[in-house]
């Protein structure tokens, strides 16, 4: 194994939506050379006005120190969106460069969406990374462009020596029932054909690297029978 290869996926429920029960999760990924990254850092520690339907669980920092490791030992956190369950801790790892697809970070400026936890995304530019489309971070650690739930969203692919490719779609495919190629808009969605092309993207990309895990972003069902911090994929 080379010494920058990924050497561990860890896995991390950081929090809930109680009313449908779904888990809020992030993870990290360990490099043979010691390198700490971290995708996503859950829910903010105390929830802005009008975030009433989310549940802290035990936080990210928690989570990480049960394994020995601060904040300063995040190098970098990848940030799949900027939306408040997935980037809700970013200010804590001050030593971490931050890596967003440009258009979404472009996006996220002036969106409304994003203006609640900006605090917590909107870094010193000189920290974060600004990518454009598909983009091979690390050898075995992949950034896939994946519009649709928001501009600019990404999906991640982690490449192990034991368990092979990991998927992570995040929220372009929150749930394994979507995952599909049959038609799934209900007309309810302005994005449906961004969300559409995207899930062809990686339905694509999982039959031509035949890849065997695929965790989706919120799947209760399939997250209860995955492994969780402390344990790991290898």
């Amino acid at each position: 194994m080379s010494q920058n290869a990924m050497k561990r996926l860890y896995l991390m429920q950081v929090g809930s939506m109680p009313e449908y029960q779904i888990p809020i999760v992030c993870y990290l990924v360990q490099t043979g050379d010691g390198k700490n990254i971290l995708i996503d850092s859950g829910l903010p520690e105390i929830m802005p006005e009008g975030e009433s339907e989310f549940e802290n669980g035990q936080d990210v920092i928690e989570q990480l120190a049960s394994i020995g490791l601060k904040p300063d030992d995040i190098d970098t956190v990848i940030s799949t969106h900027y939306d408040i369950d997935h980037a809700g801790r970013h200010a804590t790892f001050t030593k971490a460069q931050y890596v967003v697809q440009r258009v979404h970070h472009l996006d996220a400026a002036s969106n409304p969406r994003f203006a609640a936890n900006r605090p917590q995304w909107d870094q010193p530019i000189e920290r974060i990374r600004l990518v454009d489309g598909d983009t091979e971070l690390l050898p075995g650690l992949e950034l896939i462009e994946t519009s649709g739930h928001v501009p600019g969203h990404q999906s991640v692919l982690v490449r192990l020596l034991k368990t092979g490719a990991i998927l992570l779609p995040i929220d372009a495919v929150p749930f394994g029932e979507g995952f599909t190629r049959d038609e799934q808009d209900d007309g309810s969605n302005p994005d449906a054909e961004a969300i559409r092309a995207s899930t062809i993207k990686l339905l694509d990309l999982v039959e031509r690297e035949h890849i065997g895990l695929v965790i989706f972003g919120h799947d209760k069902e399939q997250w209860e029978g995955l492994k969780k911090l402390p344990e790991y994929y290898e």
